[in-house]
């Protein structure tokens, strides 16, 4: 199966950007998950996935909550990073979305490890490449995107 998975943070999301956004997260605040504005041209990225999709593509994300989230704060991040989707994605039907405990694989909790992960951090990518999968960071996911089309 040709599968496409993306984390948000720091991939598709600033989260980083959010003034304060440690401070929110270390307070157990959903604030920057919320207001985080996007890394990419949304419309084009929405447009390129949508035809991806159409091409036989499984669309996923990836994504951890917050590093020392209690169950119900990660429950809530995990609300406000599907909101953000909804908001940013609106067109994209995604068939999978994993918002999951932090420090867990990505590569094992996804139906399709073989598939392609963009993601900011390079110790995802690494053991996304254990696999059979093929792991890039967020430099050109436009580019890289576009010529798969």
């Amino acid at each position: 199966m040709k599968a496409i998975y993306f984390d948000m943070d720091g991939t598709i999301a600033n989260l980083y950007g959010v003034e304060n956004w440690l401070a929110y997260l270390e307070a157990e605040e959903v604030t920057p998950y919320i207001c985080a504005r996007p890394l990419l041209n949304m419309s084009l990225l929405a447009r390129y996935l949508n035809r991806l999709q159409r091409e036989g593509y499984h669309l996923g994300i990836v994504s951890w909550t917050s590093k020392h989230g209690t169950e119900e704060y990660n429950d809530e991040v995990a609300e406000a990073k599907m909101k953000w989707l909804a908001t940013h994605l609106r067109s994209v039907r995604f068939d999978e979305c994993k918002i999951i405990e932090y420090g867990t694989s990505k590569r094992s909790v996804v139906d399709y490890p073989e598939g392609i992960l963009f993601d900011d951090e390079i110790g995802n990518r690494k053991e996304w490449a254990l696999g059979d999968g093929l792991a890039f960071d967020v430099d050109n996911i436009l580019t890289i995107l576009k010529a798969m089309i």
